[in-house]
């Protein structure tokens, strides 16, 4: 579950990461502009914002992300108790929301309400290592010391291997099941691709049989 979180706290927002990336993956936003940065590149299963942020605050992000026709399901983070607010967040687009001073627990419970409410389907993280892994969702891959993106063809090509594990795959079964017909890449297209793998997942995981294609083991 890819969830984006945006606080202007240092200190909560230290302790919400904390306690979230045990269970899921999240991407953290200080203000709205970063929300936005961060949405250019990839899509969230839940939005969960404060509402008293700098900048633009989180009710008036969120209606404008519905503006463009972001139905994202959203949690409000509020410091407020008046109904008055509490009814601007619903009218803004969102779904929940959760007082502070709040228990970590007390989130978890209404992030997989949301969960269970919208069926979102939890990321089932590729192992490809002991310490190395895959999240073909936002097409990360996961090292102990820092997180790698890929792109789009890589991450196709590192699903692909994964689910054919220590079969020999062609150059051609590759191609045809990675890119479109009319896009075809060369050979040394392909290599370039396996060799960016390679370089991150190390050099052993993916083997070329010569003149027949590819192994990862």
């Amino acid at each position: 579950m890819n969830i984006l979180l945006m606080e202007d706290d240092p200190v909560l927002s230290d302790i919400l990461l904390d306690f979230l990336r045990e269970d899921y993956s999240v991407d953290y936003a200080f203000n709205a502009e970063e929300v936005y940065n961060l949405l250019e590149k990839k899509s969230y299963d839940l939005f969960i914002f404060d509402i008293n942020v700098t900048g633009q605050n989180g009710l008036d992000l969120l209606q404008e992300l519905r503006s463009f026709s972001d139905s994202t399901p959203a949690i409000f983070i509020t410091a407020y108790n008046d109904t008055k607010h509490l009814q601007k967040a619903f009218d803004a687009g969102a779904h929940d929301y959760i007082k502070k001073p709040f228990e970590l627990e007390e989130l978890k419970v209404r992030i997989e309400s949301t969960k269970r409410l919208f069926h979102i389907e939890s990321t089932q993280l590729e192992s490809i290592s002991q310490d190395i892994s895959f999240n073909p969702q936002t097409k990360e891959i996961q090292t102990p010391t820092k997180t790698i993106s890929l792109g789009s063809k890589d991450a196709l090509l590192l699903s692909y291997f994964l689910k054919n594990k220590n079969r020999l795959i062609s150059n051609e079964e590759l191609t045809q099941n990675i890119w479109d017909f009319d896009s075809i890449p060369s050979d040394a297209t392909l290599r370039s691709h396996i060799r960016t793998l390679r370089e991150i997942i190390g050099k052993e995981k993916i083997k070329t049989i010569r003149g027949e294609g590819y192994l990862y083991e």
